[in-house]
């Protein structure tokens, strides 16, 4: 849609009567897409019918609540029916329940306390986002299980901790939800164990980075088992799939969500191959009249064009936005999302954005990774805090394909940068040159991103060719193939790699002798830098097989099979 262009809005003498717009949904995408409207259409009639009690609630906002971070619950009621029609002329239908949608005469059957009522329409939006997934397990129902996705759960938990001051807990799921809980009920008292069923917590970043997760919990006190499910709830302790048994005064389950798509389903409406619902690049669903927006559709992945589901809020307002904006004859178009998020966990932040290293291999691209570890801001300035950054890129383009970050400060920051850049379609080479800002206090003259482009240039030219930890643990199983361990004896010494040949990176050009030339040579320094410098000075000497691996043993130390002794 072009900036200078409005939407054709209806008017009342516009076939004698306003547009009928009601939205299913009064949270996120419905709520934003209400206000859009009305600023678009005076005259329109806009009616949300919300099936819960709230509307307009900051669900992000429920976990911090729970910890105390924020005080007033209020804070997180951003809008109430009153309000919403005092200031938008927009009736809410609070405790209103949607159940049929007779699309031939464009009418929704609602139901309120047991009554029906039909509400016709001119232009319908679905906003119902999803549910938590509940498992049918023994002792699912009991009074001390929970979960956290609308205000009345915060207020079930919060008045369950208040009244009964339970002592531990036990979470089901590392995923967001589950992640921020745990910090959450730490802090008001209780010992957390976190329970994946999956490799790791936080299964849309890379192993990698679910490792650094779940030690940085631990440290602060958390316990967390992954490859394990729950298989019986009782009392006091929960049961499972091991057999073991945890203590447990009260249980969170944050297994997943599934989108609401009972509705759709009836009406006819067309379902993905992924579960979510289908809507063009307006938001319009296969019927012209019916739109939808939010946790329930399914969306472009910006990266590899495919149609996944990406339930995040920032995705649900923008396109509740567009709908409303192409509900009144706009033509506002959605490109999809690359699924850009950020969790804090205590004093660390994990983010990323665009795909992961796993998901851009399966998508079939050519992929090459670069890790920077570095602190956030120049170390001679007080106050640095270390950074560790991976990006994601097609060789044969060098375009970028994702990032992720892990560290105390400046993740957020890093993160943004790439998701900007990944919108814009950027190579290594773009990033290379991007000019950010820098003084001490912030950055270094060259940020954490130029350098990772930088790293990942010197590979696609075999300046510098890299191997990653796990690829060269496959290339371990030759025996023609030796690590030179080329850390300082102070970093060596800390955590020893065995059956590796250790020559201080200083000491390469006095001590060359000692390394074979008739092998391929994997080079392991700190974080990759010496690896890199050390590289160069072997090319120059006639070694032509000899890859520096990929962030060094900061990387190495978190992928299985790498075993540092300390």
């Amino acid at each position: 849609m072009n900036v200078n262009e409005k939407p054709k809005m209806s008017t009342v003498g516009e076939h004698n009567k306003p547009k009928r717009i009601l939205i299913i949904g009064g949270v996120a995408g419905g709520a934003t897409a209400a206000a859009r409207l009305r600023r678009l259409d005076e005259a329109a009639e806009i009616t949300i019918l919300e099936k819960g009690k709230y509307v307009s609630f900051a669900n992000c906002g429920l976990p911090y609540f729970i910890s105390r971070d924020i005080q007033k619950r209020s804070n997180l009621l951003l809008q109430t029916p009153e309000g919403f029609y005092s200031r938008y002329r927009v009736e809410v239908k609070t405790n209103t329940e949607a159940i049929e949608i007779k699309r031939s005469e464009k009418i929704v059957v609602a139901r309120t306390s047991g009554d029906n009522q039909e509400i016709h329409y001119d232009k319908l939006l679905l906003a119902q986002g999803g549910s938590p997934v509940v498992p049918a397990l023994p002792g699912v129902a009991k009074n001390h299980v929970f979960k956290l996705w609308t205000i009345p759960d915060m207020d079930r938990i919060h008045k369950f901790i208040e009244e009964n001051k339970p002592t531990h807990a036990v979470i089901a799921g590392g995923g967001f939800i589950g992640l921020e809980m745990a910090e959450a009920l730490s802090a008001r008292g209780l010992k957390v164990t976190i329970v994946e069923a999956a490799p790791q917590v936080m299964i849309s970043m890379d192993a990698e980075f679910g490792a650094m997760i779940k030690s940085g919990l631990e440290d602060h006190g958390i316990q967390i088992k992954t490859h394990v499910g729950l298989s019986e709830i009782k009392n006091n302790s929960v049961l499972l799939s091991d057999e073991t048994e945890l203590n447990a005064d009260m249980v969170l389950l944050s297994i997943g969500t599934r989108p609401e798509l009972a509705l759709a389903k009836a009406s006819g409406l067309k379902i993905g191959e992924n579960g979510g619902l289908v809507v063009d690049e307006t938001m319009r669903t296969n019927d012209p009249d019916i739109y939808a927006a939010g946790d329930m559709i399914e969306v472009v992945n910006k990266i590899h064009g495919r149609k996944v589901r990406i339930p995040l809020a920032g995705p649900a307002n923008r396109q509740g936005r567009i709908a409303a904006t192409n509900m009144l004859a706009g033509n506002m178009l959605y490109h999809g999302a690359l699924g850009t998020s950020v969790v804090k966990l205590f004093d660390f932040t994990a983010a990323s954005t665009g795909l992961s290293e796993k998901v851009a291999r399966e998508a079939g691209f050519d992929v090459g990774i670069s890790y920077v570890f570095r602190d956030h801001h120049v170390t001679y300035y007080p106050g640095s805090k270390p950074l560790a950054l991976k990006l994601i890129y097609d060789k044969k383009t060098t375009r970028l394909l994702g990032g992720q970050a892990y560290g105390q400060a400046g993740v957020e920051k890093r993160i943004d940068v790439l998701a900007t850049a990944l919108h814009g379609r950027m190579t290594l080479e773009d990033l290379s040159e991007l000019d950010l800002a820098y003084a001490p206090p912030y950055n270094g003259a060259n940020d954490p991103v130029n350098l990772a482009a930088f790293i990942g240039l010197n590979h696609i030219t075999e300046f510098s060719p890299l191997k990653t930890p796990f690829e060269t643990l496959n290339e371990l199983k030759n025996l023609e193939n030796i690590i030179l361990d080329v850390r300082t004896m102070g970093e060596q010494s800390k955590a020893p790699l065995h059956d590796a040949l250790h020559i201080p990176a200083d000491e390469i050009r006095d001590r060359l002798s000692e390394i074979p030339m008739n092998k391929t040579v994997f080079l392991l320094s700190k974080d990759g830098f010496l690896g890199h410098t050390t590289l160069q000075i072997l090319k120059a000497n006639g070694w032509t097989r000899v890859y520096n691996i990929a962030g060094g043993y900061l990387a190495a130390r978190w992928v299985d099979g790498w075993n540092f002794h300390k």
